[in-house]
């Protein structure tokens, strides 16, 4: 989980550099949403990925959940999931050695 959540924040932090560079270039702030990105990366899957969901799950779950989920900026997205699977594999403490002798 936690390789993962190093893969994660590696790509939130490279779409996070990418927007920085063209906002500079634009002069104004410029957040490249998770959808865009993804579909100049590779439109053919997107499409691909939009017939499996709403072929297989609930109509809610396109139309609301995931074109949401598409509209955010990408190094947000990328940056919550990498933060999720941190908290996943974290390694918890052990508490027998918190007691005071």
């Amino acid at each position: 989980m936690r390789l993962v959540s190093m893969v994660l924040l590696a790509v939130a932090v490279i779409m996070a550099v990418l927007d920085a560079t063209r906002s500079i270039a634009a002069g104004a702030v410029v957040m490249t949403p998770l959808g865009s990105s993804w579909a100049a990366l590779s439109r053919q899957s997107l499409a691909g990925f939009e017939a499996l969901v709403t072929e297989n799950l609930p109509g809610f779950v396109w139309d609301p959940v995931l074109l949401w989920l598409l509209s955010l900026p990408g190094f947000a997205v990328f940056g919550g999931l990498a933060l999720l699977m941190a908290l996943a594999g974290r390694r918890r403490e052990r508490r027998d050695h918190r007691f005071a002798a």
